[in-house]
């Protein structure tokens, strides 16, 4: 599919991840809406790209239709790309057995409505405005690439909450992708594994911290790039034979208990 002057949108797109997603999609000749919280990257990236910064939260509807609207305007909407997340780390039950201890039940809502709701509220809103775009020769109207982890699969202790909304989004994509074909929208995702992003900080600790990391991957033995992501992501908007599918990327790592 040919994404040259087509809108996208790209949540969580101020860094990370899904900075290099927006980058190469503009790359492609796309006309990016960065949607994030953090005005100042996000802003910042636009300029850089030529596209446009939105303030969404992806827990507030609103804030997700604004963005649509701001992408209608740069031209025919085809691309939505989910990297919005936050992560939670914390064991099911205490060690002094009071319910007290047990895991935060606000938190364990909280990651679900952020990664998994707010992932079906984007597709949902995204994916009505990409069908009354008017379709390519092909007759593909756009696509959707939804950001889960390998978590999803292979969770760690006290990874029950990110596991859960990741584990959401994979199982929702050959569903959603079903409900989709019949106005021309693919619908895939990405699980990554261990990817170098701002999350591990910087400094020589910080590198230490990567490169010990790093050992448990198959090969390479080394975290992974975001342009290794964002080209995956790029390669399941642009491929129009892909759909309905969860691809890891992830260096051939299977996550141990901890």
């Amino acid at each position: 599919m040919d994404i040259n002057g087509a809108s996208a949108i790209v949540t969580g797109g101020a860094s990370g991840i899904g900075a290099a997603v927006a980058r190469q999609l503009a790359a492609k000749g796309a006309k990016v809406v960065v949607a994030d919280l953090n005005a100042e990257k996000g802003e910042a990236l636009a300029n850089e790209i030529g596209g446009v910064f939105a303030p969404v939260d992806v827990t507030k509807t609103e804030q997700i239709e604004s963005a649509i609207a701001q992408a209608e305007e740069l031209g025919p909407i085809r691309v939505l790309v989910n990297s919005a997340g936050i992560g939670w780390a914390q064991r099911t039950v205490g060690r002094d057995g009071e319910f007290t201890s047990a895991a935060d039940l606000g938190a364990f809502s909280k990651v679900i409505a952020i990664n998994l709701i707010g992932t079906f509220d984007c597709i949902r809103l995204v994916g009505t405005a990409i069908s009354r775009t008017e379709p390519t020769e092909s007759g593909e109207r756009g696509a959707i690439v939804n950001m889960a982890s390998v978590a999803a699969f292979d969770g760690q202790i006290g990874q029950a909450a990110y596991s859960a909304s990741k584990g959401g989004v994979v199982g929702m994509t050959l569903p959603v992708a079903r409900d989709l074909a019949a106005v021309g929208i693919r619908v895939n995702t990405v699980a990554p594994g261990l990817i170098d992003t701002p999350i591990y900080g910087e400094g020589e600790d910080s590198e230490a911290f990567k490169a010990k990391l790093g050992e448990s991957v198959l090969y390479p033995k080394r975290l992974g790039l975001p342009d290794e992501l964002a080209s995956m992501v790029v390669e399941c908007v642009t491929n129009s034979y892909m759909n309905a599918e969860t691809i890891r990327v992830d260096g051939g790592i299977r996550m141990p208990p901890k």
